[in-house]
């Protein structure tokens, strides 16, 4: 059986979107002969918020688990100046201290071993020491995390994988900065040459990456749902005494969430004997929606609930009994929410397509380039094509389809739905497709 080494900053259980992607190909590389070691950091999850994100490990020593799937090893974390800065002082001191030791830090990373990520570093140097791997694949980002997989291919002789889960120097979030773009783009092109090929998520993702790194071969492996991960949810009934419509993770500013929890209000101000609901899960922005909710839509307070961010497995029970999934467009990013509402088998509620206030909205805030060839409707194809939900055009289609959907809730006790052709979209379909792009270099 062949042996990859696999370096995941972001692996379960932290619970991200980035996380569930390696966490998929230790969990299914072995039903294809393949052994997965993974390095990662350990995770404590005391905060329950993005505090987690910095906060100190459980152990001062690399945790090693073996399992019949794989190895993991857990390295320790210790949080950097910056970091324990904020954990001990919060968001609102030392503002100006924690951004210049952060930025020493991650110049310093590239040309030393050191900072809060060398751990990982550390760790998989120390396993290859005494162990041959066919392959090693790093995920990305932190980026730092391809200079790491170079190094140890360099010293090993071992081929290694580029995995994008976004661009790098091509990210919309560094665009501003012409000093900050040319450092990573330097870095990128410099590192990422010595891999085999690299992976990423979408044909976006592929266009910015292929613009700095022309003639590299680049292979798609989409995200998608984990289909053992649903299957304790099929014997979990849809709420039926309120209609109960779950969003959950990120709230873009191009995202038209004023206009939606508007068009909630108009429907409940008209529509006095409806039970309806909109349930809020881990989401980036409780306390600015909070506030929105408290000043401008007080009267429907009751009818909206925003829960802290919870365990994956948590999450899902908790949105297998909504009767409705709530998804913003992204337009041409796919992102990974959409996996996770078809595995639940509820319909999706998509807003908009074609809706003045969030076209604006998007022309404000969606700073992504256009391309020849750019698909700005991924994910209204991806719910037509399976079937699982409604491609809301505008707010007064939602309002109208609103009252469409309380009719049959009231007439069914729940919300009807039958998706097709998502066999496809399963995570253990595209590990399949990734081991048979392993056993092609090694």
């Amino acid at each position: 059986m062949k042996k990859v080494l696999i370096i995941a900053y972001d692996f379960p259980p932290y619970t991200s979107a980035g996380g569930f992607r390696p966490y998929s190909w230790f969990k299914y590389m072995h039903e294809f002969e393949i052994y997965p070691v993974v390095v990662t950091r350990q995770w404590a999850n005391k905060y329950g918020n993005h505090l987690d994100y910095i906060a100190p490990g459980d152990s001062s020593q690399a945790v090693i688990e073996k399992t019949d799937q794989g190895i993991r090893i857990n390295t320790p974390y210790f949080p950097s100046f910056s970091n324990n800065l904020l954990l001990k002082h919060g968001n609102t001191k030392h503002k100006l201290l924690r951004k210049i030791t952060s930025a020493y830090i991650e110049i310093l990373q590239f040309f030393f071993v050191v900072g809060p990520k060398s751990q990982l570093y550390l760790a998989a140097d120390n396993y290859l020491k005494n162990n041959n791997i066919d392959c090693i694949i790093a995920t990305g980002d932190p980026f730092i995390l391809f200079q790491y997989a170079s190094m140890l291919s360099s010293k090993y002789s071992v081929p290694w994988i580029a995995d994008y889960r976004d661009p790098w120097a091509q990210d919309v979030s560094i665009q501003h900065s012409p000093l900050l773009k040319l450092w990573s783009s330097l870095w990128e092109k410099r590192i990422v040459k010595s891999a085999r090929f690299i992976l990423t998520v979408s044909h976006f993702c592929k266009f910015h990456i292929s613009k700095l790194l022309t003639g590299k071969k680049i292979h798609i492996l989409p995200n998608g749902y984990d289909q053992e991960a649903f299957n304790h949810l099929e014997d979990i009934k849809q709420e039926n005494d309120t209609l109960n419509i779950a969003f959950t993770g990120t709230i873009e500013s191009w995202h038209p969430i004023r206009s939606v929890i508007d068009t909630f209000h108009k429907f409940l101000s008209d529509n006095k004997e409806v039970k309806l609901q909109l349930n809020f899960y881990g989401i980036n922005k409780p306390i600015e929606l909070e506030a929105l909710i408290s000043s401008e839509y007080s009267s429907i307070k009751d009818n909206i609930t925003i829960l802290p961010k919870m365990p994956h497995d948590e999450l899902l029970k908790k949105l297998a009994r909504n009767n409705l999934m709530l998804l913003f467009n992204s337009y041409a990013h796919m992102g990974t929410k959409i996996y996770d509402y078809i595995g639940c088998n509820r319909p999706v509620l998509f807003c908009y397509s074609d809706d003045d206030d969030a076209k604006a909205l998007k022309n404000k805030h969606y700073h992504v380039e256009e391309y020849e060839g750019r698909e700005d409707h991924l994910q209204e194809e991806l719910i037509n094509t399976t079937k699982s939900g409604y491609v809301v055009k505008d707010a007064a289609h939602l309002y109208s389809l609103l009252g469409d959907l309380y009719h049959e809730f009231e007439r069914a006790g729940s919300i009807e739905h039958n998706s097709i052709n998502t066999e496809n979209l399963t995570r253990k379909h595209q590990v399949q497709k990734l081991v048979e792009l392993i056993n092609d270099i090694s």
